[in-house]
Order: C-alpha cells, then sequence, then structure tokens
C-alpha cells in the first residue's frame, strides 16, 4: 500500500501496481482497449490532417488534387512536371513530416523527463534542455555554419548544447536536495541564464539577426528534405529506444530506493535517460527553433485518455503529440495568410494558462 501510495504521489495518473487478480486483470485489458482505440482514431486523425496540411499555402491546391498528386509521386518515386506535384513534393511533405516528428519528440521527452524526475510541473522547456540547444544553434548561426555539409553542425551543436543544459540541472537539482520542486527552479535559473547569453550574443551580432530570431520563435518554413529526414531519425530512434524503457519508467516512480530493491539501477537509468530525452529534445529543436510546452501538456492529457502505465502512454503521448503540432502548424500558415505565425509563440499562448493550472493545482505536493 505504501508504495501504491508514493507511485500515485509522484506523478498525477501514474498506475498503480495492483495485484493480478481479476479486477488488475480488467484494467490491464481496458487500458489496452483505450490504447487501441486512441491509436486507431489518432492514426486516421493524422493521414487526414497530413494530406490537409498538404493543401495548405499560397499555391493552391484542392484535396482532391493533392490526393491525386501524392498518388503520383509514390507510383513515380517522385514529383511530375505538374505544379501542384512539385509544389507538394518539395515545400509542403517535408514541412509536414517534420511537423509530426517534432511534435511527437518532445511529448515523448516530456512524458519521459516527468518520470524521471517525478515533476508533472516539467518539460525540455521547463528544465533548460531546450535552451541549452537554442544557445548552441544561435553560436552556430552567427558563426556561419549552416550551409552545405557544415549544415550538419546544427543538431550536433544542439545535441551537446541540450545534453550539457540538463546535466547542469540535474546536478544543481541534486546539490538542492534532488526534491521534484528543485528540477524545476534549477531548470528556470539555467533557462533565463542561457536566454539572457542568447540575447547578448544576438546583439553584439546583428548580421544574421533576421534569421536568428525566425528560429528562436519557433519555424518550419523552408524546411528542405535534407533536414526533415535528420529530423526523422533522429527523432523516431529516440522514440523506439525510450519505449524499450518505459516498464522501467513505471518503476522508477515507486522512488530510487524501491526502484533499487527490484533491481532497477537508477544511477545509470537516469544517466542513460538524460542522455537519450536530451537527444530527442535537442533535434526537435535543432531545425525548427524552440516550441516550449507541448511536453508539459501533451502527456497530461494523454494520462487522462490511457492513464500513467508508461507502456501505454509513451505512443499516446507521440501519436497526440505528432496531431497537436500538425494541427498548430495549420494554424499559422493559415490564420495570417500569405503571412506565418511563429509556431512557437502560438503554442506559448495556449501552454502559460495550461502551465499556470498546473503550477496552482499541483504545485503544493511539491514545495520544497
Amino acid at each position: 500500500m505504501e508504495k501504491e501510495a508514493s507511485l500515485k504521489d509522484a506523478v498525477p495518473g501514474a498506475p498503480a501496481h495492483t495485484p493480478n487478480g481479476g479486477n488488475g486483470r480488467w484494467q490491464k485489458k481496458h487500458a489496452k482497449q483505450r490504447l487501441t482505440l486512441v491509436l486507431a482514431l489518432g492514426a486516421v486523425a493524422i493521414v487526414l490532417i497530413f494530406i490537409y496540411s498538404l493543401t495548405m499555402g499560397a499555391y493552391s491546391i484542392s484535396f482532391t488534387d493533392t490526393i491525386n498528386g501524392i498518388w503520383n509521386i509514390i507510383v513515380n518515386f517522385g514529383p511530375s512536371e505538374d505544379m501542384g506535384e512539385r509544389i507538394i513534393y518539395n515545400l509542403r511533405m517535408p514541412r509536414s513530416i517534420a511537423v509530426l516528428c517534432v511534435g511527437a519528440g518532445l511529448a515523448t521527452a516530456g512524458a519521459a523527463m516527468q518520470a524521471l524526475i517525478r515533476n508533472p510541473l516539467v518539460d525540455p522547456y521547463i528544465t533548460g534542455v531546450s535552451s541549452g540547444a537554442s544557445f548552441m544553434v544561435v553560436l552556430v548561426i552567427i558563426g556561419g555554419l549552416t550551409t552545405g555539409m557544415a549544415a550538419l553542425s546544427i543538431p550536433i551543436a544542439a545535441i551537446i548544447g541540450a545534453i550539457v543544459a540538463f546535466g547542469v540541472t540535474m546536478i544543481i537539482a541534486e546539490l538542492a536536495g534532488g526534491r521534484a520542486m528543485s528540477y524545476v527552479l534549477s531548470g528556470v535559473i539555467i533557462s533565463t541564464g542561457l536566454s539572457a547569453g542568447m540575447t547578448l550574443l544576438i546583439y553584439f551580432n546583428s548580421g544574421n539577426f533576421q534569421q536568428t530570431m525566425r528560429w528562436l520563435f519557433g519555424s518550419f518554413a523552408d524546411i528542405p528534405w535534407d533536414s526533415a529526414i535528420v529530423i526523422v531519425v533522429g527523432t523516431l530512434i529516440p522514440i523506439i529506444i525510450m519505449l524499450f524503457y518505459a516498464k522501467k519508467l513505471n518503476i522508477i516512480l515507486l522512488g530510487e530506493e524501491q526502484a533499487k530493491y527490484l533491481g532497477v539501477d537508477t544511477g545509470k537509468l537516469k544517466r542513460g535517460l538524460m542522455v537519450l530525452i536530451a537527444i530527442l529534445a535537442a533535434f526537435c529543436v535543432a531545425y525548427c527553433g524552440v516550441i516550449g510546452f507541448i511536453g508539459l501538456i501533451i502527456p497530461h492529457v494523454c494520462r487522462m485518455m490511457v492513464g500513467g502505465d508508461h507502456r501505454l502512454l509513451i505512443p499516446t503521448s507521440a501519436l497526440v503529440g505528432a496531431l497537436v503540432l500538425l494541427v498548430a502548424d495549420i494554424f499559422c500558415k493559415s490564420v495570417a495568410a500569405p503571412s506565418e505565425l511563429p509556431i512557437g509563440a502560438i503554442i506559448a499562448v495556449i501552454g502559460v494558462p495550461f502551465f499556470l493550472f498546473l503550477m496552482i493545482k499541483e504545485g503544493k505536493r511539491y514545495a520544497m
């Protein structure tokens, strides 16, 4: 009973490990049924909204013509001379694919981070991971290392920045007592410091001001196929690896002492997950800029649908995160057409009140 109570207190919606009785089996079966339903409906929604996203832009393409264009591209292994097919293949497809992967990656990173730190108020943005990646990418942009083969310096720099920032956040939080709220506060400190550093870099290097600011605001505009492929590989592989950690994430919610009693090397697990989360978040922000709060909001929504078992939560978070960010990207492209709203700002408009709601509702349970 003590273990169940500690698990429930760790993250809202976390699963209680009940004995293998009839009620436990029924709950497990019911959760899997809900997961199947959510994944099926989500997959259908993603396909339809993905096709719809390919119709959006300055050059109007109907839904039917878009479907025909996609079919021709698949059959012919590329676009024909048709203008619509070229626009779909060269401009809109890589963008929408990148949006789906980034949404899935940020949501998965958020779900894993909340379990690792045992705090529902954290995500890659709040814990300084995104800020660390952003700081290093700004350095690369200012240094002019974003063309040709040197373009690989963007994800590499983002990964280094994310790992270092997350590592420093974890060290400070542990030195401050290792309590749940310590990670939030240390993350805020690191994010603030890195944001100040980025401001100074931009101030003293105004030559790349426009490119840098568009990246910082968050944008999927002008993402080519080579960047989209890097994003796909850099997000899907960590998400798949994260699924193998799902059971251990459930165990670590019981607390470090209980996890060690069950044979889990918590130190090794934390280090491995820290690197994996940082890499996943870094690839998400490397080409599209800072997009906060997806990793905070989506896991909470998904816990309401499938519960807190990470074997169900991680795939659901990935799917819902991809769907939400794709819808947000369509909104950014259409609401101020032919101009485009920064997607990072739009997500923040939604995320800030949601975070405040969580602070008010859950903050007392994580007081230092």
